[in-house]
């Protein structure tokens, strides 16, 4: 597995950069690759993607969810991923934004991907992405403030 993490300073409420995390379906706006979020559930999404020529389509579940502090997934079908944003108020109007995912490359051209940083490229991209999005908005298009407790460890 591969690791990524990214942070970025939003100049929103800690309230308004989570509410905008939870809108799924608003992602192909800032995220570098990704065609269609499908929401299926409160904590069930179905994504098509589009990346170096290659159409991938696979289901991804929320597996830990607190309002204003974290949301954390994982996929259940398809490519191997799991990661947690968190928000972090650094003041009244300022909040950071960290992405922490661990993947597992695939294909011999993903591998190639990983190792040159093209992953690593396009998750700085989509973070600056969010930044302006969320910024230039100044509101969210939307909120879930649903909690999901994470599962039992076995």
């Amino acid at each position: 597995m591969t690791t990524i993490e990214k942070s970025v300073d939003v100049h929103v409420p800690v309230s308004t950069a989570y509410n905008q995390w939870t809108q799924f379906e608003s992602f192909p706006a800032f995220m570098d690759g990704v065609e269609r979020i499908q929401q299926l559930t409160p904590t069930r999404t179905h994504w098509t993607t589009k990346i170096g020529g290659v159409q991938r389509e696979f289901d991804a579940e929320i597996t830990e969810q607190h309002p204003d502090e974290r949301v954390a997934w994982r996929t259940t079908d398809g490519p191997q991923q799991a990661g947690v944003v968190t928000f972090h108020r650094i003041d009244n109007e300022t909040t950071r934004v960290h992405l922490q995912m661990e993947y597992d490359p695939d294909t011999l051209t993903e591998k190639a991907g990983t190792a040159l940083g093209v992953v690593q490229q396009r998750i700085n991209g989509d973070m600056k992405r969010f930044k302006e999005f969320i910024e230039n908005r100044g509101s969210e298009t939307g909120a879930w403030r649903g909690d999901v407790s994470p599962p039992p460890q076995s």
